[in-house]
């Protein structure tokens, strides 16, 4: 199995930037695409920002030209830069990874325990 442990949550005020970090660990054969997503209490977990293995990104419309993300493969990591923060990004964001696990033949979705992200006024 893959583990994920997420940090660089917390409290900043808008305008401000954060970079949250997301590193895979375990039994690791290869890693396809890595993202991050958002979910906030009585809503569904959307999509914020992907990146595949040959490094193309995907981005939420509401975060574009605001975050950047990027990947470390040599320590399979993935960054979310978040810059210019906004109250509506406020969140818990939780770091996906499609992985094959060593041993095993299948990919799966794995997820992080979730970072809580509060932007202020």
């Amino acid at each position: 199995q893959v583990q994920l442990v997420e940090s660089g949550g917390g409290l900043v005020q808008a305008g401000g930037s954060l970079r949250l970090s997301c590193a895979a660990s375990g039994s690791i054969f290869s890693i396809n695409t890595m993202g991050w997503y958002r979910q906030v209490p009585e809503k569904q977990r959307e999509l914020v920002a992907r990146i595949s293995s040959g490094g193309s990104t995907n981005y939420a419309e509401s975060v574009k030209g605001r975050f950047t993300i990027s990947r470390d493969n040599a320590k399979n990591t993935v960054y979310l830069q978040m810059n210019s923060l906004k109250l509506e990004d406020t969140a818990v964001y939780y770091c996906n990874v499609n992985a094959r696990a060593r041993f095993w033949v299948q990919v799966q979705d794995y997820w992080g325990q979730g970072t809580q992200v509060t932007v202020s006024s």
